[in-house]
């Protein structure tokens, strides 16, 4: 079974964010996924942009590319912290991190 029927997500576009307040700092999302998630300065991670910046808003979104959806879901089911959020777009529900049901 794949990441995306085990989360019936099939086919739907996913977001992932990161609550700082939470993290950790441990670097496991940037090892899983150096494309999407980065560790600043800070020693707090962040999602980056398509086009690679780290996007440092609170509560800031990037889309879940599909070659990375594994690697995505494993960063969120692994981080310490359970800071990592991926969510459908369509309704913001989360399917992985602490909040899925």
């Amino acid at each position: 079974m794949s990441v995306q029927q085990e989360a019936g997500v099939e086919g739907e576009a996913l977001e992932v964010w990161i609550d700082q307040d939470l993290c950790t700092g441990d670097g496991i999302c940037a090892q899983y996924a150096p494309e999407v998630f980065e560790l600043d300065i800070d020693g707090l991670a962040y999602v980056k942009s398509a086009d690679d910046e780290l996007l440092q808003d609170k509560g800031a979104t990037t889309p879940v590319p599909l070659p990375l959806l594994t690697d995505v879901v494993d960063s969120a089911k692994e981080c310490p912290g359970e800071c990592i959020h991926v969510r459908r777009v369509s309704d913001r529900a989360e399917v992985y991190g602490p909040d899925a049901e």
